[in-house]
């Protein structure tokens, strides 16, 4: 029998899910053919290739078959115990993941039943997004307020709007360093006003952290899980910081949420994979992650200073964008009326691509918005793209209807 319709097989999960616009553009177009400030790809020039080398051969050498057979679900304990040394985190709290996505997911998977509500920033990550909606989570965003006291009352009317209507308020999802999209980073009192509100409702924290280490000026502010370890789930990743092929990360949080996890896991993958949790805990150990560090943050700082300087040169009048102290991306802001989302095909048809803003907003808005990555091209192709994007927003056939700044370097 010919199967010509499959709609009746499939789960109703399913139609919670949505396409990422991100991945849908690398199915659509080569990146190295345009000019690409649309995903969150590392620059392939902070991969240590020759320590990944050396690195691997010494794991061999070490381990043996051990490296490629089956591992503890929780993760191998020399990676664990590199990551307790690193962050002075007890290894009973620690949970290596197949990459932070797959925390993200997990931690909804236990936490989350269809109707139950998150809390999250509005932008937020799109990835997120994605995984709480498969879940059915009623997803409901917050504006960020400069003030701290406002910021944390917004939280707490979203989670008593919540409460009257009868939903159950499951946790607050917050990228609080150099956030995705906005690149922005949360104050010490925000992170305060977010524990206590976490605490008063009876919610946890998923502190997603995959940006931390890429900080390239200011000061580091102290993590919600420090500031509050037992209602804070805090993901790490190896992704921007060691190599993205790896697909590692990992969980801090509370031995009773990572028993759930550990348990989940098992139906899920069983282990993460154990050569490659070898190679990490050398990388750490060895000193090669801090020295790697050190370059890419050099890199990448040039790159963001190419690209504000761009915009500031080049950009119509009155479109603003974030400074961000570290991480990959820059937000920007276009004037009320303006549709990022419509645009798109214009501006990937003439040869650059980006991702409009609407797509991280909980509740569709921001269109006219777009979030711009800065680390995977190089600092003349970002110099040229932010020209031709500048040239398009610009011109009258490119729907924008802006006039440039006089006077500026076109």
């Amino acid at each position: 029998m010919v199967m010509e319709n499959y709609a009746h097989l499939f789960s109703e999960d399913t139609a919670s899910f949505f396409r990422s616009p991100v991945r849908d553009i690398f199915r659509r177009v080569d990146l190295n053919a345009i000019y690409s400030f649309a995903g969150g790809y590392p620059s392939a020039d902070t991969f240590p290739l020759g320590d990944f080398r050396r690195i691997m051969s010494d794991v061999i050498d070490r381990t043996g078959a051990k490296a490629f057979q089956y591992g503890a679900t929780q993760g191998v304990t020399e990676l664990r115990e590199a990551l307790s040394a690193r962050y002075g985190v007890p290894v009973g709290r620690i949970q290596i993941t197949s990459s932070s996505q797959q925390g993200i997911d997990v931690c909804t998977r236990i936490l989350a039943d269809p109707g139950d509500v998150i809390l999250t920033s509005s932008p937020s990550y799109l990835g997120a997004l994605q995984s709480f909606r498969s879940y059915r989570a009623d997803v409901r965003g917050v504006e960020y307020d400069p003030d701290p006291d406002r910021f944390a009352a917004a939280y707490a009317k979203a989670a008593e709007q919540a409460v009257s209507e009868g939903k159950r308020l499951k946790f607050i999802y917050s990228i609080p360093d150099f956030q995705n999209p906005s690149g922005e980073t949360l104050p010490f009192g925000h992170r305060l006003g977010l524990a206590g509100v976490a605490r008063k409702y009876g919610m946890l924290i998923v502190e997603d952290s995959p940006y931390r280490e890429l900080r390239y000026e200011g000061e580091d502010v102290p993590t919600i899980y420090s500031i509050d370890p037992d209602i804070t789930m805090h993901l790490g990743s190896f992704s921007k910081i060691m190599a993205p092929g790896f697909r590692l990360g990992w969980i801090f949080g509370h031995p009773d949420v990572l028993d759930k996890i550990y348990v989940c896991k098992q139906s899920l993958d069983l282990c993460p994979p154990v050569f490659d949790q070898y190679v990490a805990a050398e990388f750490i150990s060895d000193g090669s992650l801090d020295r790697n560090l050190a370059k890419s943050k050099a890199l990448y700082k040039e790159k963001r200073d190419v690209l504000l300087d761009m915009l500031e040169r080049t950009m119509p009048e009155g479109v603003s964008w974030t400074h961000p102290d570290g991480g990959l991306f820059v937000f920007l802001t276009l004037p009320q009326g303006f549709d990022s989302v419509k645009f798109y095909d214009t501006a990937l048809d003439a040869g650059v691509a980006y991702v409009a803003g609407s797509f991280f907003h909980p509740d569709g808005g921001g269109r006219n918005t777009m979030r711009l990555n800065f680390s995977f091209m190089s600092a003349d192709r970002i110099r040229e793209g932010i020209r031709l994007l500048a040239s398009l927003l610009s011109d009258s056939h490119g729907q924008a209807l802006y006039p440039a700044r006089g006077g500026r370097d076109r």
